[in-house]
């Protein structure tokens, strides 16, 4: 019986340790990102924050071009799916490729949700929901704090 529990115990703990242990090809201490990132980009990143609605610098942006993480510079979002969601956040019917972000249950504050996430760095976008335009019908709701963009001609 005392062997039953103690390696109960030990997969219990070895589920528990793998959902930790993530390892993405972009990694990085606190404070290497600290560096790197303003406090506000940190907070969103890395601690999985929200800024407030319609301060982003990207919710109100028209230009053509390509949202990139701004952590890792991987690309995310183009402005061909870009929408006004009217919510006061940048949204796209759908990411420039779907391996680009990865997508978790979120139970926080009392709601479930799927948050989305950078895969190659892990930083933290904002969420996805399935009331957006067609064709997709998603509406991912970026943080700009998140992200950074660079003007093209197409897009």
């Amino acid at each position: 019986m005392k062997k039953l529990f103690f390696l109960s115990a030990f997969l219990v703990a070895a589920c528990i340790g793998m959902g930790q242990t993530k390892k993405y090809p972009v990694t990085k201490t606190d404070a290497e990102w600290r560096k790197q990132l303003t406090a506000e980009q940190f907070q969103v990143t890395r601690q999985k924050g929200t800024e407030r609605a319609f301060t982003g610098i990207y919710w109100d942006n028209h230009d053509k071009g390509i949202y990139k993480c701004i952590c890792c510079g991987q690309e995310l979002f183009s402005s061909a799916t870009k929408f006004d969601s009217g919510t006061g956040w940048p949204s796209f019917w759908q990411p420039v490729k779907k391996d680009n972000v990865e997508e978790a249950e979120d139970k926080s504050y009392g709601m479930v949700r799927t948050e989305v996430n950078c895969s190659r760095c892990g930083a933290h976008l904002g969420h996805v929901f399935d009331d957006g335009p067609k064709p997709t019908g998603l509406r991912y709701c970026m943080n700009s704090a998140a992200l950074f963009f660079v003007k093209t001609k197409e897009h």
